[in-house]
This record gives structure tokens, sequence and C-alpha cells, in this order.
């Protein structure tokens, strides 16, 4: 993930590597449900197509990439 981009409370976002400890791949994806150490770490929550939740993991923001589902807007130089 970009540095300067900043994570938000309810951003959707897919895992950057696998953690097998927690049982998740590369690629699942998960919300952001709080901002933690000041920003540092994020709990993320994983649910099943039902909304039941079935991880809730604190990572660091090289751990996951934000989704995005409206274009970006150009930046002005």
């Amino acid at each position: 993930m970009n540095p300067k981009e900043e994570v938000r409370l309810l951003d959707v976002v897919a895992l950057a590597l696998d953690l097998p400890e927690y049982n998740l791949r590369q690629g699942q994806v998960g919300t952001v449900v709080e901002i933690l150490a000041g920003g540092n770490v994020f709990e993320v929550e994983f649910s099943d197509r039902e909304g039941r939740t079935y991880e809730s993991v604190g990572l660091t923001s090289d751990q996951f990439i934000v989704l995005r589902f409206e274009p970006v807007a150009p930046t002005t130089r």
C-alpha cells in the first residue's frame, strides 16, 4: 500500500500475503473495523457471505491493500 494513502474505518481490504496461523490466504477480503496504535495497526474483520465473522486480526498497512470501487481523480500538477 502507498504509505501516503490513509486507511479509513470501514475500508474494504484484501490480504497481500498468507497468514496461515489464522487460516487466511492472500486475496481474502476483509473490513477495517478499528484503527489502533495511532494509525499504525488496523483491526480487520473477515466475514463469510452471510456476514458471520470468522476471523478478526490486527494488521499493519503493508499486510493488505485497500480496495477502491470508484475511479481515482487525476492529480493536478
